[in-house]
């Protein structure tokens, strides 16, 4: 079994391929976020590097988000497109466990934090467990500054990872117990993607394409200009 992994959730766009055998390509770039023009070449770099055909991928996997709207539209709909041409089922994934999976085995609490602009963040918190993490809290919409009182509250030790807890890095900096996890895992991993997407499908977790269900949180930004223009 094939997996192909396309994530187009925050400033960085990747994709990966793999399988039983793990990881055997994968392709990421911030630069310019321009993830239109990237992506499909990404792809064929993938499916080129793995030496793969295709018509040879069974599943597609993709970032659900949260994430910023005109990167995950861009990320879905080719996703979506794929899986229609190749007539294969698909599996989607919170962006947010995605960045959380890198550091699964911390015996901290994991608190994904990804920018949401407008001064906000998307955030959901998880625990280590056998084979990766668990999710403990819904993902949520939320300030820097209620984030950082939630996580002064808890008592616990902390470990955050995410754009968002780098970009607010000072706000979180004088927090107890509170630490930040390397820049490199800054963004969710398309390898990570087909990591988690494996396990999925080995257990038949699939969707058709026209099941698929993005998790934006929050209205796309335009929208929201439009109702503060006509209020």
């Amino acid at each position: 079994m094939l997996i192909l992994g396309i994530e187009s959730a925050t400033a960085q766009v990747g994709c990966a391929v793999g399988g039983h055998e793990g990881v055997l390509a994968s392709c990421h770039t911030s630069k310019g976020r321009r993830h239109a023009e990237n992506l499909a070449p990404q792809i064929d770099f993938v499916r080129r590097q793995a030496r793969i055909e295709l018509e040879e991928i069974s599943v597609v996997a993709i970032d659900l988000g949260p994430g910023l709207f005109t990167g995950l539209r861009v990320g879905i709909a080719t996703a979506m497109a794929m899986a229609h041409a190749l007539n294969v089922p698909m599996i989607g994934v919170s962006s947010l466990d995605l960045v959380a999976f890198p550091v699964r085995f911390t015996s901290r609490l994991i608190v994904a934090v990804l920018d949401a602009r407008r001064g906000e963040v998307f955030s959901a918190c998880y625990r280590h467990v056998p084979g990766g993490v668990q999710r403990i809290t819904e993902p949520q919409v939320i300030t820097p500054e209620d984030l950082a009182g939630e996580l002064q509250a808890t008592g616990e030790d902390v470990l955050l990872v995410g754009d968002g807890a780098l970009r607010y890095a000072d706000l979180f900096a004088d927090l107890k117990g509170v630490d930040m996890a390397d820049h490199g895992l800054a963004h969710p991993s398309a390898s990570s993607l087909v990591q988690l997407a494996h396990a999925q499908a080995l257990r038949e977790e699939w969707v058709q394409p026209w099941e698929l269900q993005p998790m934006y949180l929050r209205k796309p930004d335009a929208e929201i200009n439009w109702i503060r223009r006509d209020s």
